[in-house]
């Protein structure tokens, strides 16, 4: 799908469908007063009869009957002038391209008619971009020709702009949403990509790919590395499967060679049965989607090699699978983790802060300034926050708190769970060091609480991605199934970090 931007009046655009994001004070405007006109009218008469009041999500298609040099009109409702936002105006964007596929319209022209003094003029547009370049996305590698054939891109959207715009920063802003949008559908990629196909040797291959379309330095730990090092609590895991597990190593050299790294590790389950503690039948299927940390980290390592962030990063991701078997580790072992602790397992379904603590021991070795990991972790955090925000826990407030800024913009909203060390009596063991579980009270912070026993030497947050990784229906720009989520949170924190002014 080519992008391109122009400089022009919207209504002078010849277009198959021409998309206008409309706020509500906007019916009074010059362009909405000769639109109206070009209409007969109808603009106004929608208004009246309460058929379209452009408040937010909102929409309505016109046909100008050769009135427009565009063949139809479409109008998405922003809401409140003062309250637009770039995840709105993403919202949008997200809807009109759903609409355009559905109906094949071959190209789409789309002006956001309205200025945004408080923030940089470009903001909007890469939103635009973002939410455009999203909405296009599906999971279709399985599906035969005439369903793909049913929605059809637009092959060219025209963005306008008006003439106190910047047209270079503007390609520089759509340039960006491009590169982001890549890494996101690359993470989605993987987290909808079936069991059958997904093996850890598969991440890490893919991981390997992502660093051939970049400058990232790639590196991967085997079975016989693995237990060299004496990662036991995610080997103990991997034992089940026939599938061998991979500790996997990417890099951003973006900074300067002294600064110390950021460190990001992922989950990466790339399918969880429960092993012996067996989950329930129903929406199994869907657990296929336990290795959408780790898919993020290697989409928020490719991203950030193609933005050229001036950050040095480093990526780790323990890959494996989940499996009952003979060979299968039990509710009762202990196992020995990379940091020396032991661990006791009273539930063999508590497996992601199993690997999660050898990767955070892992990670210290390259002394980070500080680490976030990201992990499907928690039914528990589905419960508490549904699939509208992200949970977030850690030991260091300040980390915590530019976290929760990134979260609001990028749209990707983060809700700050406690911590407090009251939480480490349910996972005391009496027979080791920790165990794996503290029941079902507090589930997501008990979890946190388990992790944060492996993050002791480093500024650490925790991201509970079980509810915000994975949709049953879709958004606006988010199809059903893996919605990438984390990359464009991560970016947006590297980007203030980086550029902290």
């Amino acid at each position: 799908m080519n992008i391109k931007i122009r400089k022009s009046s919207p209504l002078q655009i010849k277009t198959s469908c021409l998309v206008i994001g409309l706020c509500e004070k906007d019916f009074t405007s010059p362009l909405m007063k000769e639109l109206d006109q070009k209409l007969g009218g109808l603009l106004l008469k929608a208004k009246r009869n309460g058929e379209f009041s452009a408040k937010e999500d909102e929409q309505i298609l016109f046909q100008p009957a050769g009135h427009l040099p565009a063949e139809r009109v479409l109008l998405v409702g922003l809401g409140q002038a003062e309250k637009v936002s770039d995840e709105k105006v993403r919202r949008a964007a997200g809807q009109a391209m759903n609409r355009v596929t559905e109906q094949k319209f071959g190209q789409m022209a789309f002006a956001l008619p309205f200025q945004r003094a408080e923030r940089e003029q470009t903001a909007p547009f890469q939103a635009l971009a973002e939410g455009l370049l999203l909405a296009s996305y599906r999971y279709d590698l399985f599906l035969g020709e005439e369903t793909k054939n049913a929605r059809k891109l637009p092959k060219t959207v025209t963005l306008i702009i008006t003439e106190g715009q910047d047209k270079k920063s503007c390609e520089v802003a759509v340039e960006k949403a491009r590169k982001i949008s890549q890494a996101v559908m690359l993470t989605r990629d993987l987290v909808n990509a079936p069991g059958n196909i997904k093996s850890p040797e598969y991440l890490a291959e893919q991981a390997q790919f992502a660093a051939k379309q970049s400058t990232l330095s790639y590196k991967v730990l085997g079975q016989k590395e693995l237990i060299e090092e004496g990662c036991g609590a995610l080997l103990g895991v991997a034992q089940g499967s026939a599938r061998e597990p991979r500790l996997i190593i990417l890099e951003h050299k973006g900074g300067h060679k002294d600064e110390a790294p950021v460190a990001l590790v992922g989950k990466g389950v790339t399918f969880d049965s429960g092993g012996i503690s067996l989950k329930p039948g129903e929406k199994m299927d869907e657990m296929k989607m336990d290795m959408a940390g780790g898919a993020a980290v290697i989409g928020t390592m490719l991203a950030a090699s193609l933005l050229e962030l001036p950050v040095n990063l480093v990526g780790i991701v323990p890959a494996v699978e989940n499996m009952p078997s003979a060979t299968a580790y039990r509710p009762g072992d202990i196992l020995t983790s990379l940091s020396g602790q032991t661990i006791e397992v009273l539930n063999t379904d508590a497996e992601g802060r199993l690997i999660l603590a050898d990767a955070l021991t892992y990670a210290k070795r390259y002394e980070p300034r500080l680490v976030v990991d990201l992990a499907t972790l928690t039914g528990a955090c589905i419960i508490a926050l549904g699939h509208q925000a992200t949970a977030v826990l850690g030991n260091d407030q300040e980390l915590v708190d530019a976290l929760l800024e990134a979260g609001e913009d990028s749209g990707e909203r983060l809700w700050q769970l406690p911590l407090w060390e009251d939480y480490d009596q349910q996972i005391k063991s009496d027979v080791a060091d920790v165990k794996n579980t503290g029941g079902r009270p507090a589930g997501t912070i008990t979890a946190a609480a388990f992790l944060k026993k492996f993050a002791k030497d480093f500024n650490w947050a925790h991201l509970d991605i079980a509810g915000t990784a994975w949709r049953d229906q879709a958004t606006p720009y988010t199809p059903k199934g893996g919605t990438g989520v984390g990359v464009r949170l991560l970016i947006a924190f590297l980007k203030n970090l980086s550029n902290p002014n």
